[in-house]
């Protein structure tokens, strides 16, 4: 039997500094990281995903990024296995596991212990999840919602309209488990987390994530999405990113460059909104502000170390 072991999760929305802040308490306290980012598992992928640099991890150990080809998928029950694994053998060594990313369904999988015996992806899955996209673009999103409404109420009460992603994942759970997926068996989680929150105010937030854009771009996202774009693009489970799938359109000779990295923006801006929503309503956070200097790395420090000791 596995004792508890203390995690500690360093999550929010994409440019607040989550990846400084992590390096610096790695150090301090002896920490190896994981990364909790759905895109960052995949080799190639370094600069639209914002993966730390070998420079940057200065010593730092870190799992699970660069794990996997852009053609493999990577389910939330992949995460929660290897992740779970990592937390044990980086406490074996004794050190801190640190979690690190914003995709917020992969930490809730951890925090929440949520049993995924059935999610792993076969063919009855993609078949599906076809089906219910075809639904979708055929007739509409509130129409598909509206079908797990009547199959789960309480699920649909939890699930956007707009997040069709999720509301056909649901449907997909209670068609493979025959149980509804409001009612999916969860168990406590065998260890004890404390979630460090990063946030800054909106406008400010916004700013900053399309000065990133332009960096990246800078930086040479226009290759990395092209090579992409040449592995198959959008049919790839990679390909669906944030950074990479907007510019498919102008390797297409859909739309211009401008119109491209302007959706990156947008898409970059609405996920970051979803993020902090995510994040507020789904998990017990601790809310700090680095940015705008309203919190300080050696406040959230005092406050890891205070936890680490109880």
């Amino acid at each position: 039997m596995n004792l508890m072991t203390k995690v500690i999760a360093i999550v929010g929305p994409t440019a607040v500094g989550k990846t400084a802040l992590s390096l610096k308490l790695a150090h301090a306290l002896n920490g190896e990281i994981i990364s909790g980012d759905s895109m960052q598992v995949y080799r190639h992928l370094d600069i639209g995903t914002a993966k730390v640099t070998p420079q940057e991890m200065a010593g730092i150990e870190h799992h699970l990024i660069d794990i996997l080809d852009v053609h493999e998928r990577f389910s939330v029950a992949d995460f929660k296995q290897q992740a779970q694994a990592q937390i044990q053998a980086i406490a074996k060594r004794g050190h801190q596991p640190m979690i690190v990313g914003g995709t917020g369904f992969y930490l809730h999988a951890l925090t929440h212990a949520l049993v995924l015996g059935n999610d792993h992806f076969d063919q009855q899955s993609q078949a599906i999840r076809d089906h219910w996209h075809q639904v979708a673009q055929q007739a509409g999103n509130q129409f598909v919602w509206n079908v797990l409404a009547q199959k789960d109420p309480a699920a649909a009460q939890q699930i956007p309209v707009a997040n069709l992603r999720r509301v056909i994942r649901a449907l997909e759970v209670i068609e493979k488990t025959g149980q509804p997926f409001s009612l999916q068996p969860q168990q406590t989680s065998p260890d004890e987390y404390f979630l460090v929150a990063l946030t800054t105010e909106r406008q400010l937030l916004y700013e900053r994530i399309n000065q990133r854009v332009d960096q990246m771009v800078a930086n040479g996202l226009l290759d990395e999405a092209r090579w992409l774009y040449e592995q198959g693009g959008e049919a790839l489970p990679a390909g669906k990113g944030i950074g990479y799938r907007e510019l498919f359109a102008y390797f297409a000779g859909e739309i211009s460059l401008a119109a491209a990295i302007e959706k990156i923006k947008l898409d970059s801006r609405h996920y970051a909104k979803r993020q902090l929503t995510w994040f507020r309503n789904q998990e017990e956070c601790h809310w700090f502000d680095l940015v705008q200097g309203q919190s300080s790395t050696e406040e959230i420090q005092a406050h890891l170390e205070r936890w680490l000791k109880k």
